[in-house]
Order: structure tokens, then C-alpha cells, then sequence
């Protein structure tokens, strides 16, 4: 028998020798693990001819998992406050270890040759990335730069619309403007000739205490025997009703009603159909409500429990009499 063996794509131990990486199963599952890695792998191939500058943000520390590898690498390269897309999984594509280590994958997992070039990355197309990502470094920078000079003018301009004081028209100049331009258009002209609020005169103040004026002054109107919030009187809020002035009346249910509906929602939990649901326990019994059966089943007969029951009743009922007599 071959020794055992683990298989990390199908997770499970084989004791069949190499023969296990020909089975439909593992087969199947390399597949499915090469088509979840190829998706990545071509994004970070269209980053080649242009780069990506990005400002940095803590989502571009995500990583992703190597399957030739077998570890985790970063997927985009961050200097600074600046982050370049793909540019971590495009150095390890390109990097020597992961070319030896995806040769030797493809040879211990006997995967479709045609696919391995798809995972690896060559030093032209690495190089031609570098060039690229200069390029859009330099972009971005004069990006930031055209960003930088816009803000920087609408900050002056706020300064100077703030600072500068604010022009006041003269009159004399205002009427001067306004004749010459009399002159130039008949019809604004007429309607120049009506009156402005310049020529109106001076509205008068008014004096309300002095008299001949019609507002008369009719006294403070006070109701007697009640004041307000402002005179020291009790607010209306905290005023008592009448009807619950005597404080006799019980606000909610009393401590019987209370135990009542406790025992009520402890018997709804129980099945309605149970035996003795419908007994009422205020209900007095007499002596006879003993059943046949004796009081312990493994001790004599039935009947002689009940006849001894009825004795013990007897003597009790006498002794009873005797006190009330004395």
C-alpha cells in the first residue's frame, strides 16, 4: 500500500500513490481553484499598458491568495498616501520564486499546460508596467497640482470678496446717471418721472400715549381670585382635578386582581384538555368523595383503607361535637 498522502485542493487524504492527481475529483477542484485565481490575474494584466494612481485608503490592504504559491500576497502596491492598483500582484507574477513555484505545481497536479502562461508575467511586460506606472505617477501629480491651484483661487477670491468694503452710491451721482440716461430712452424716462422713496418725506413717529389717538387703554385684565405663572399662582399643570382631588379612587388593578390574573395566564399554559380543567377547588367536599382504591395501594386491601378512612372521619366529627359542647 502507498504511503498517505494529503491533497490540500480536494482537502482529503489518499493512499493511492500519484495516481490520485488523474482522478475526475481533483481534476475537478483544480479547475474551479485555477478559475477563481484567472479572474484576478487578468485585471492586474490590463494595468500593464495603464497604471492606476489612487490616494491610499485601508481597502488597499486586501490580499489574495497565491494557489501556485500557496500564500497570501498583497494585491496592490502602497507608498505613502498613494497606492498603485495591482501593482503587488503584478511584481509577484513576475518574480522568479513564483515562476519556479508555479513549474512546479503545474507538474505535481498535472494541469492543462496551455493555462500556465496565463499566471505568469514576463520581465518585458513588468518592465513595460514600470514605465507605465511612472507615467501615471506624473499624471496625478499634476492632477493633484490643477486641484491644488483651483483651491487655492476660489480661497483668494472668498478673501477678496470679504475684505474689500462695499461701495455705496452717492445720491448726486445716482441722480446725474439718471438724467443722462433720461435723455437716451424716452420711455424709462417717463417712468422716471414718478416718485421715488428719496423725494417721499419722513414717516412721523407716533406718540401712543398722547391723546387723540384711536387705540384707548382699557386696564390690565386681571380675573379676580386667579393669578398666573407670573403673579406667584399655581401653573394649570400642576393643578389637581376634582374628581381625583378626594384620592380615594385606586389607580389599576388591586394585589386579589393581580394574583387572580397571575393564576389565570399560569393555567393557559397548560393543555385545556387535561383532567380536572374544569374543577372548581371552592367547592366543598363531603366524606364520601373518596375513591375505592386505598390510600396505599401495596398495604392491604382497598376496602379496608376506606373503612379505616371512614372510622378516622367518625372519631374526628366526635371530637369536634365535644369541643363546641365544653
Amino acid at each position: 500500500m502507498a504511503p498517505a498522502q494529503r491533497c490540500p485542493l480536494c482537502r482529503q487524504t489518499f493512499f493511492c500513490g500519484r495516481g490520485h492527481v488523474y482522478s475526475r475529483k481533483h481534476q475537478r477542484q483544480l479547475k474551479e481553484a485555477l478559475e477563481r485565481l484567472l479572474p484576478q490575474v487578468e485585471a492586474a494584466r490590463k494595468a500593464i499598458r495603464a497604471a492606476q494612481v489612487e490616494r491610499y485608503v485601508p481597502e488597499h490592504e486586501r490580499c489574495c491568495w497565491c494557489l501556485c504559491c500557496g500564500r497570501e500576497v498583497r494585491k496592490h502596491l502602497s507608498h505613502g498616501n498613494l497606492t498603485v492598483l495591482h501593482g503587488g500582484l503584478l511584481e509577484h507574477l513576475a518574480s522568479p520564486e513564483h515562476k519556479k513555484a508555479t513549474n512546479r505545481f503545474w507538474w505535481e497536479n498535472k494541469a492543462e499546460f496551455q493555462m500556465k502562461e496565463k499566471f505568469l508575467i514576463s520581465s518585458q511586460d513588468y518592465a513595460r508596467f514600470k514605465k507605465s506606472m511612472v507615467k501615471g505617477l506624473d499624471s496625478y501629480e499634476e492632477k493633484m497640482a490643477a486641484q491644488i491651484r483651483e483651491v487655492e483661487h476660489s480661497r483668494r477670491e472668498l478673501v477678496r470678496s470679504v475684505l474689500e468694503p462695499q461701495a455705496v452710491p452717492d445720491p448726486e451721482e445716482g441722480s446725474s446717471a439718471l438724467g443722462s440716461w433720461k435723455g437716451t430712452n424716452s420711455q424709462v424716462a417717463s417712468a422716471s418721472q414718478q416718485p421715488s422713496y428719496l423725494d417721499l418725506p419722513p414717516a412721523p413717529e407716533l406718540d401712543w400715549m398722547e391723546t387723540g389717538q384711536p387705540l384707548t387703554f382699557i386696564g390690565h385684565q386681571d380675573t379676580p381670585g386667579i393669578g398666573n405663572i407670573h403673579s406667584g399662582a399655581t401653573p394649570p399643570w400642576m393643578v389637581q382635578d376634582e374628581e381625583y382631588s378626594s384620592g380615594n379612587q385606586q389607580i389599576g388593578p388591586s394585589y386579589e386582581e393581580f394574583l387572580k390574573e397571575k393564576e389565570k395566564q399560569k393555567l393557559k399554559k397548560l393543555p385545556p384538555d387535561r383532567v380536572g380543567a374544569n374543577f372548581d377547588h371552592n367547592t366543598s367536599t363531603s366524606v364520601g368523595w373518596l375513591p375505592s382504591f386505598g390510600r396505599v395501594w401495596n398495604n392491604g386491601r382497598r376496602w379496608q383503607s376506606r373503612h379505616q378512612f371512614k372510622t378516622e372521619a367518625a372519631a374526628r366529627s366526635k371530637q369536634s361535637h365535644k369541643e363546641k359542647s365544653q
